[in-house]
């Protein structure tokens, strides 16, 4: 895992300059599984709900970590009111009275570190990854395999060798590099703005690994953080 961490990933200057205090922290895991949702990562995802129903926000836009990201993604011309982070989204669901999609167990255990920290936060399979992991602004013409189609020029996506892995920073994840029933590597991204502290971050880090370990006793987890510095 050690070749992993220091070869990929990477963020564009270009983003940096736009957004400086940027912060990403990438947990790889290995020695893990997947499967279908189930009591235990469905246990996790209400108690995740109820953490966040216990904050007394009326809206998600009235933290100040979801409202840095709004800000964010109008910069780049995307709408937040249609396109929300991925954080928002899933809180925007709860705080409406409803409750979290139950998917599969990783993406269960990390959409539940998500909404209880009001952090973006996605997992990919690292198996599928093709080349290096980057924040960078798009062209236009990059391949993307999810249902919205290329980028628009101008949006800052994740992306590899082979194309767009997601759109619109956290918003919209590809179909390539998804987290299936064969997952045995993932990464998982958590992505920080102003609004939320140095040590919140890590602490969400931290819960997910402890998640994991948790649930596979040979889970192996390593991080990487990606700032200006």
């Amino acid at each position: 895992m050690t070749n992993i961490l220091r070869h990929t990933a990477g963020v564009d200057g270009e983003v940096f300059a736009a957004h400086p205090e940027y912060v990403a922290l990438i947990v790889f895991a290995e020695g893990i599984g997947n499967g279908p949702s189930d009591d235990d990562s469905s246990a996790v995802l209400d108690a995740a709900e109820q953490h966040l129903r216990a904050r007394g926000l009326t809206r998600p836009a009235d933290d100040p970590h979801v409202a840095a990201w709004r800000a964010a993604f109008s910069a780049f011309g995307a709408k937040p009111s249609k396109y929300p982070c991925s954080a928002e989204a899933l809180a925007a669901r709860v705080l409406k009275g409803g409750t979290l999609p139950r998917v599969n167990v990783l993406v269960d255990l990390y959409n539940a570190v998500s909404v209880r920290t009001l952090t973006p936060v996605g997992g990919e399979d690292l198996d599928h990854l093709q080349g290096a992991l980057r924040l960078t602004i798009a062209a236009g013409d990059e391949a993307f395999d999810g249902p919205d189609g290329a980028p628009r020029p101008g949006e800052i996506v994740w992306r590899d060798d082979a194309g767009v892995t997601c759109r619109r920073w956290n918003w919209r994840q590809g179909v390539r590099t998804r987290l299936t029933d064969a997952t045995t590597r993932a990464f998982f991204v958590f992505d920080r703005l102003p609004g939320l502290d140095e040590t919140e971050l890590e602490d969400a880090a931290a819960r997910l690994e402890s998640l994991l370990k948790a649930r596979w006793s040979r889970c192996t987890t390593r991080r990487i953080r990606l700032d200006r510095d």
